[in-house]
């Protein structure tokens, strides 16, 4: 796993944890602050699974 990876996965979880207490509170703009956070993470992480794919594709495995 590399560090993309990993930091997209963290802000991920960081923004699930946002929305859902945005959700809970009824506070809409904490709660779409959340859904952005986890998209980009979810976007970093995806990027860094493409590198991941690349380095290993390079290496012949």
């Amino acid at each position: 796993m590399n560090k993309d990876q990993v930091k997209g996965r963290i802000e991920e979880a960081k923004g699930a944890v946002k929305e859902a207490a945005g959700k809970a509170v009824g506070n809409k703009e904490l709660e779409v602050k959340g859904k952005i956070q986890n998209s980009a993470g979810k976007v970093q992480a995806s990027f860094g699974d493409l590198k991941k794919d690349l380095k290993d594709a390079s290496q012949g495995k």
